[in-house]
């Protein structure tokens, strides 16, 4: 098939999808669409790079200017987002009062631009990044909650995941590049390097297994057929992509998500339910003892036919350690890989910029003070999540699997900013409240005809509604 015509057909197949979508959330406002092409430039290209104009390299000079198409897109789109949230009834001050590790460890982060070797740049870093955090509350504080997060991943999916078939099998020249110094092709698809390729298939893939899983039970009705006919068809495309990507990390997490997932969901999980609470961080702590004191990871490497190294992980761990930052407040946000200390790395590990541990890596930028605000926000997001499964909230599962993924992932991958994973784990790990009054609203607004006569006994006290992840 030629290419433009390749091309004409997966038009045709996006607006399909979008315009006559089984599972299109009703009373989602169109809002969302912001979010969505926020996080659709994070999880594949920067504007820049889909026009032809970013430099896919690592040049020292690229990384601490950026790029001016860049910068005017996302500042557009954060202006949107916080427009949008000025005119809903939002709820600031409960907003951070509830998510108060979050909101400390971003306050630090900001206050780190001044000890930074590059304050401008680290500056411009974060406020571009504050730009996740504002996308997803946009989706969060939407009159229909659950279902502008659904909305939003398969919206996501639907532009990324047969794009990137798309680009694989037709325009290679795109979605492969290959390493200078083996020639080995590596896949990307709609992103920019395999591991990203990855993230987005993990992402993928969990949210088709969870959003199967919760709609098998009407499995009988029409529409709910035709849903899980498209969810599995995104499965076989997430795994025939997931396996081009040859991300060994998003493999493992994939099936860790899965089993999660299953487990909560099954008879014995909803019997057991503070078991599994106590399992899931204890089975961490066991993993942490067995990988740095009996070399868990580096057997399990050679297992799978991967270097003992973790494919020169270790060897950019200790480059970038012998950089001697500051242990208590690091090199400033996101200051770690620019000047003279990316120049060192580079001689020692060759040319990488991040650290390839999501914990190493906020430590080097923010130091021990910043990882502790960020450890104490993983803990208490995780008790929101309990909550949520004591109450058998329908996005507990789902969120319980990517706070299990998030931790594990992080040990041979940096994925605590500015990634598709971090985000989608961000709806499940904020608290939002949205006032009664517009709860009241949505719900007249979807079933007038049926809950009509019963408005009356609503509750009249401003209720929170609550996501944990």
């Amino acid at each position: 098939m030629p290419p433009t015509l390749a091309m004409l057909l997966w038009l045709v197949l996006l607006f399909a999808l979008l315009y006559f979508d089984p599972a299109k959330g009703r009373g989602v406002s169109s809002a969302l669409w912001v979010p969505v092409i926020w996080i659709f430039f994070v999880a594949s290209r920067l504007p820049s790079q889909w026009l032809g104009e970013g430099q896919m390299g690592q040049a020292t000079q690229a990384l601490e200017q950026g790029n001016p198409v860049d910068r005017s897109v996302f500042s557009v789109l954060i202006l949107l987002s916080i427009g949008i949230l000025i005119s809903r009834p939002f709820k600031w001050s409960n907003f951070f009062t509830r998510n108060t590790f979050l909101i400390a460890f971003l306050f630090f982060a900001f206050l780190s631009v001044l000890w930074s070797d590059f304050p401008f740049v680290a500056f411009k870093r974060w406020f571009r990044d504050l730009g996740d955090y504002l996308a997803v509350l946009v989706v969060l504080s939407d009159p229909v909650p659950l279902e502008a997060v659904r909305t939003l991943l398969r919206r996501l999916c639907y532009l990324l995941i047969p794009l990137s078939v798309l680009l694989i099998k037709y325009y290679p020249v795109i979605a492969k590049h290959y390493d200078p110094w083996t020639g080995l092709a590596s896949i990307d698809g709609a992103t920019t390097s395999k591991n990203m390729l990855g993230v987005l298939c993990l992402v993928s893939g969990i949210f088709y297994f969870w959003d199967t899983l919760t709609r098998w039970s009407d499995r009988k009705e029409r529409a709910t057929k035709w849903i899980i006919r498209v969810n599995f068809a995104f499965i076989l495309m997430t795994l025939w992509l997931l396996n081009l990507s040859d991300s060994a990390t998003s493999r493992v997490c994939l099936v860790l998500g899965c089993l999660v997932i299953v487990a909560v969901r099954t008879k014995w999980g909803r019997r057991h339910g503070t078991s599994i609470k106590i399992l899931i961080p204890a089975c961490f702590l066991l993993y942490l003892t067995l990988a740095f004191g009996f070399n868990l990871n580096g057997k399990m490497a050679e297992e799978v036919g991967r270097n003992p190294t973790l494919t020169d992980r270790t060897i950019i761990w200790s480059a970038v350690l012998s950089t001697h930052t500051n242990p208590l407040i690091g090199t400033g946000y996101e200051s770690f890989w620019l000047g003279t200390r990316l120049e060192q790395v580079w001689r020692l590990a060759g040319h990488v910029n991040e650290a390839h541990n999501g914990y190493l890596e906020v430590y080097l930028n923010l130091g021990l003070i910043g990882l502790s605000l960020l450890v104490g926000f993983l803990i208490t997001s995780y008790l929101n999540i309990c909550r949520m499964l004591s109450r058998n909230s329908t996005l507990a599962s789902f969120s319980i699997s990517l706070w299990a993924v998030m931790l594990f992932y992080n040990m041979t991958e940096a994925a605590f900013k500015g990634s598709l994973l971090w985000l989608t784990f961000l709806t499940g790990a904020f608290v939002v409240s949205v006032e009664a009054k517009n709860q009241v609203e949505v719900v007249l607004e979807l079933n007038s005809a049926l809950v009509a006569p019963r408005v009356s006994k609503l509750p009249l006290e401003p209720t929170s509604l609550r996501r944990g992840s």
